[in-house]
């Protein structure tokens, strides 16, 4: 299992902590907030109205660290002990005397600070979540920039005023109204439906308001993402139809999309409204990023889980209806391989089960694999099992008769065994309270019969708990025959008959089932070597790479990637040999024989071999391959040969 940077060790704390806060409910926020894009300040006073789930003498928030808290007082105006904790972004409330459970208590907090978009204080490290600039400012619910009791999971109505100084706009969930005093301008969204409405944004720019498809869409996009407004309002009308359809009615029927800054996450959707970061935006229509972004209008904003442990409905929901996007535009095989991509991310991580999440850090590559991609694994397969139109009344029903709601797995299982008329426990309990995955092997004897012939066989793989009908293809002489096989335990027997010759018996033709084979394990080490050299975290990365070797020899993109790695570490010869090996491997993917081309032209010009440099920028021109632009960069140092940046020197 992949473990970054020991971040299992450092949440393990955490979680216990997290495990023994007192139990609340967060019904209303009031707040009032003032942002100073200059000062790049924000000031707040906010009151929350909070019923206790059990007897209690304290209460615990999470709030950004860049925040000051001045005080904390209750209904009554009489300041509460309020006690911080860095490393989790808490702070703790105690009360005088016992809160009884079912209580209704107020609490106001007041608090200031600089929010200047550093990465390395975002409560996901690396990720920001909030910043205040000269000419805008965006601040997302994960920022904790007001304090937040069950993040995810604790749906809330809202109240927000925001006031900017006069010119700006600002941007969030509610029904709007305005106000204009003394050179500022205040802003209130009123979101009397509970839900996640505290993501808000700053803007200076001019709104681009689009209508397709009977959508309303406005655009802040800036600099170059204002040549693909036009596009992207295009796009945005064609996702809504095609998961209204799919979905049902959306809460609200038009969308804002805003432009927030590099290094913010690609894509973040709060009702109404979705924040895309520049690079995300790009040059040409993100069309999977809308698509994943707009379905958690439905999955995230409308209907939430009920704790970080049934996250995966809304991270595998949205993911998979990426998926569903891709077959309605491109059809069945290109989702196919688009969601064998998707099996081997969610075998990247072993542990924990699905049902388990809440013990993985928010934003990690982990957390991704399990809710998102192992989430839209379980949703490929669960389509598969009770078929598409159970599985299309299911998601439709689940998401319009819950709207407003926060649910659990369960309930989300008991619709799709109402659509399909089966038992499904034992399914969800595989895929979301269990861990691992089968490898299935396959023995089978062709017998001939008086009618034609008979195959008997056997299918084992190695989990004593696993139940899941598996289908097999018998190809013959004539037509081929399907057979759905229901496999339980470790072994289950089968017997087909065909009236032409059996050629060979396929086990899961169409990779249902999210399994291990040796292509799997070759392709689920080299993206576990991947995440690790993305932390440069390289002798990690090499010895996952070395499994996918060892596993398949000639795997041209191992090589590639211990040749990248070796490259990086400036161990030339070694990086030469492994792009060598790329040639007499299975060249897959393609793109492999251009680029290991390339790296050795730069290694021969690093080493002061000019001729052999361009013969190999020459070899890579003649493959005709252009994969991340292949082409111009061999043709760029066929011109002017390659030079280590100076800080590796």
């Amino acid at each position: 299992m992949i473990r970054l940077l020991g971040f299992t060790a450092c949440l393990a704390w955490v979680v216990a902590a997290q495990d023994k806060r007192p139990r609340l409910d967060v019904e209303n926020y009031q707040i009032e907030a003032e942002v100073d894009p200059r000062a790049q300040t924000l000031s707040a006073t906010v009151q929350v109205q909070v019923t206790a789930l059990e007897d209690t003498l304290s209460a615990v928030f999470e709030l950004n660290n860049s925040l000051s808290l001045a005080r904390v007082t209750d209904g009554s105006g009489k300041q509460i002990p309020a006690t911080r904790t860095p490393q989790d972004f808490t702070v703790r409330l105690n009360f005088p005397e016992k809160v009884e459970k079912g209580k209704q208590i107020s609490l106001t907090f007041a608090y200031e600070g600089r929010l200047l978009g550093n990465p390395d204080e975002s409560p996901v490290y690396g990720i920001k979540f909030a910043s205040i600039q000269q000419e805008n400012a965006y601040l997302l619910y994960p920022a904790r920039w007001f304090p937040l009791n069950e993040y995810t999971a604790d749906r809330f109505a809202a109240v927000l005023k925001i006031t900017v100084p006069s010119g700006f706009t600002v941007l969030a969930s509610g029904l709007e109204t305005k106000s204009e005093s003394s050179g500022k301008t205040t802003f209130e969204f009123n979101n009397p439906r509970a839900s996640f409405p505290g993501s808000i944004a700053v803007v200076k720019s001019q709104a681009v308001k689009s209508n397709a498809g009977g959508v309303t869409t406005t655009m802040y996009f800036r600099g170059e993402g204002t040549s693909v407004t036009g596009a992207y309002g295009e796009e945005v009308g064609k996702i809504m139809a095609f998961l209204t359809d799919f979905y049902g009615t959306p809460l609200l029927s038009s969308l804002t999309l805003v432009e927030t800054e590099n290094g913010a996450p690609n894509g973040y959707s709060a009702p109404g409204l979705i924040f895309l970061s520049p690079k995300a935006i790009g040059k040409a229509v993100n069309s999977r990023l809308l698509v994943n972004q707009i379905a958690r209008q439905w999955w995230q904003n409308s209907v939430s889980p009920v704790s970080r442990n049934h996250i995966w409905l809304a991270n595998g929901g949205a993911r998979f209806a990426e998926l569903l996007w891709i077959e309605q535009a491109s059809g069945a095989g290109a989702m196919e391989t688009e969601l064998r991509d998707i099996y081997v991310e969610a075998l990247t991580v072993d542990e924990p089960p699905v049902i388990q999440s809440a013990r993985l850090e928010d934003y990690s590559p982990e957390f991704t694999a399990v809710t998102s991609a192992k989430g839209a694994a379980v949703m490929g397969m669960l389509r598969h099992v009770i078929g598409e139109e159970a599985y299309k009344k299911t998601v439709k029903a689940f998401l319009t008769e819950n709207a407003g709601k926060s649910v659990s797995t369960d309930v989300f299982r008991k619709y799709a065994e109402t659509a399909s008329t089966q038992q499904l426990q034992g399914f969800f309990i595989q895929w979301i309270e269990s861990q691992g995955a089968p490898e299935f092997k396959l023995e089978y004897t062709v017998y001939r019969t008086q009618k034609g012939f008979r195959v008997m066989g056997k299918i084992m793989q190695d989990l004593d708990t696993f139940r899941m009908p598996v289908d097999l293809l018998v190809e013959t002489e004539g037509n081929p025959e399907r057979k759905s096989v229901e496999v339980v335990g470790t072994a289950s027997e089968f017997v087909i008959e065909t009236f032409g010759r059996p050629k060979k018996v396929t086990l899961d033709p169409n990779y249902r089932v999210l399994r291990y084979n040796n292509q799997v394990r070759v392709a689920v080490a080299i993206r576990r070597g991947e995440m690790f050299a993305e932390i440069s975290e390289f002798n990690d990365a090499i010895k996952e790479y070395q499994k996918a070797l060892d596993v398949n020899r000639n795997s041209s993109l191992a090589h590639y990637r211990v040749g990248e790695v070796f490259f990086l570490q400036r161990n030339y010869q070694s990086a030469a040999n492994e792009f060598r090996y790329v040639f007499d491997g299975d060249l897959e993917p393609k793109w492999t024989e251009v680029w290991a081309h390339i790296n050795l032209g730069k290694i021969f010009d690093i080493t002061n071999q000019r001729e052999r440099a361009v013969n190999e920028y020459n070899q890579a021109i003649r493959t005709k391959d252009n994969t991340q632009g292949a082409q111009e960069e061999a043709a760029k140092y066929l011109k002017t040969p390659y030079q280590r940046p100076a800080a590796e020197n």
